[in-house]
């Protein structure tokens, strides 16, 4: 195997679960197509992430928009899985949720049982966020929103406004491809959840 894309992180039937885990968490990453969601489950999953990766064909012409992501050649076709310890008893389930739209219908089915989601943002693509966002508060589940900066100038004011974000949402810049900033969205994430809690048990 070549040594640049050698991963030396265990599989998951490799690495299990600490005995004294108690509960598993579910964090869903939605976006755009060719956002990033893929880089981040890699990014930060401290097991070697499944991923549903396949190489994209002319079969796709006329039906998936590549446009936005000119240098792209694969696409995620079902999900990505990864995992994250939080401490001895607490584990993070991660799902990359596939951009395109054919497959928005497992969407649903993925956000079943989430204890919240990160919606990565291409600031250049604001629009093909619209629909995460749609979806998430249809199902009322809590979300932050990561722009996943691809070298430009950071613009989180217009991106919350282009969005009308809820002045409660977090927004947050990111980079897709570094474990630190990813996990700092996941810790944007969870403090978001928590500090939310009593005000949708007032709301109930």
């Amino acid at each position: 195997m070549d040594s640049a894309t050698f991963d030396a992180r265990p599989a998951r039937a490799d690495a299990p679960l600490n005995s004294a885990t108690r509960q598993g968490l579910k964090i869903v990453i939605v976006g755009g197509f060719g956002v990033g969601k893929t880089t981040m489950v890699r990014a930060v999953s401290e097991i070697r992430p499944l991923d549903t990766e396949a190489t994209m064909t002319n079969a796709g012409i006329g039906i998936d928009d590549p446009s936005g992501a000119p240098g792209k050649s694969t696409t995620t076709v079902a999900f990505d899985f990864g995992r994250i310890s939080i401490d001895a008893e607490n584990v993070l389930y991660l799902f990359g949720a596939p951009g395109q739209e054919r497959f928005f219908f497992l969407w649903d089915r993925l956000f079943s049982g989430a204890l919240g989601a990160i919606v990565l943002v291409d600031q250049r693509r604001i629009a093909d966020s619209w629909y995460a966002i749609d979806r998430l508060e249809a199902q009322h589940t809590r979300f932050v929103v990561a722009c996943n900066n691809f070298g430009g100038p950071s613009r989180l004011g217009e991106v919350r406004d282009a969005l009308d974000l809820d002045p409660q949402v977090p927004l947050v810049d990111c980079d897709a491809r570094s474990r630190e900033s990813c996990k700092s969205v996941l810790i944007s994430l969870v403090e978001h959840i928590y500090a939310d809690a009593p005000r949708a048990e007032t709301a109930s």
